[in-house]
């Protein structure tokens, strides 16, 4: 059963997230339906984080198997067509080796979060980008989000219904610069906290306003305490936009380790937690 590994672009915009739910439109339900109007067949696709209501994406990864193998370039042009007309594309698509995941195979996952700082609305980035229209200040911003990078317990900048085992993460880089008037903030780790970045990116509008300075992000930070929080950025600036993964011979290794009986727990655990940024639904 060949495996494909897709790269998938979305607005997040008319979904209730990533993850296929009861309540409303999802990005992953999209697919799996494409998937059926071309293949005939009922899939389940895994994904490489479970993006909340209203989060976008450029850079997601999804994997998906099939009983027939189909060319790579002929699953590509058919789920681009039947993804239509949801704001949904599969910018590359590819087969890979036995034992990929898009959830547990990736090392490091990127996130972008958008900011536009003007006095006028929003036209063409409405729902796309935070409107913020008190001047902000990017350096102090920036500054201020190097107290995040690190391996921390991230308790504060957590959503109380985060199903993460642990509130411990390992922020490997957070940057913030201005663009003109857009004010980007970046972040990578191998997994966040549900609504982590977007916590963060929410306290740290607090100190490019001058409101807060970096030793008041510490000392939220080291409260754990979810009350300590900033108010939280809303969904529409946020981007996931890459996700980065093992090489193929340690997958291979995690897998045949498994299948010998060498390995008490299965590949996914072996690799790690990986939980994506907005673990769950608002």
């Amino acid at each position: 059963m060949p495996r494909y590994k897709l790269t998938v672009d979305y607005d997040g915009r008319p979904f209730v997230g990533w993850q296929r739910q009861a309540n409303g439109p999802s990005v992953q339900a999209v697919i799996e339906r494409a998937v059926t109007a071309f293949s005939g067949e009922t899939v389940t696709i895994g994904g490489a984080g479970r993006t909340d209501a209203g989060v976008h994406a450029t850079g997601q990864v999804a994997h998906l198997d099939l009983e027939k193998d189909w060319p790579a370039a002929t699953v590509l042009g058919a789920l681009n067509f039947h993804c239509q007309p949801d704001p949904v594309a599969i910018l590359d698509c590819e087969k890979m080796h036995e034992g990929f995941d898009a959830r547990f195979s990736a090392i490091r996952r990127h996130y972008r979060y958008r900011i536009v700082n003007r006095l006028a609305p929003l036209t063409h980035d409405l729902g796309l980008a935070w409107h913020v229209k008190k001047p902000l200040d990017a350096e102090a911003m920036h500054g201020a989000a190097q107290v995040f990078v690190g391996h921390h317990d991230f308790t504060t900048f957590r959503h109380s219904r985060c199903q993460a085992k642990s509130p411990w993460k390992t922020l490997e880089a957070f940057s913030v610069r201005r663009e003109g008037e857009s004010l980007i903030a970046e972040c990578s780790s191998r997994s966040f906290l549900h609504n982590q970045v977007r916590s963060m990116v929410g306290t740290l509008r607090l100190v490019g306003e001058g409101r807060w300075g970096a030793e008041d992000v510490a000392r939220a930070l080291a409260a754990r305490d979810r009350e300590a929080c900033g108010p939280v950025a809303p969904p529409d600036g946020l981007y996931l936009t890459r996700v980065d993964y093992r090489p193929a011979e340690e997958d291979a290794a995690l897998l045949a380790a498994y299948r010998a009986g060498l390995s008490g727990a299965d590949p996914a655990t072996a690799a790690g937690e990986a939980e994506g940024e907005e673990a769950s639904g608002d």
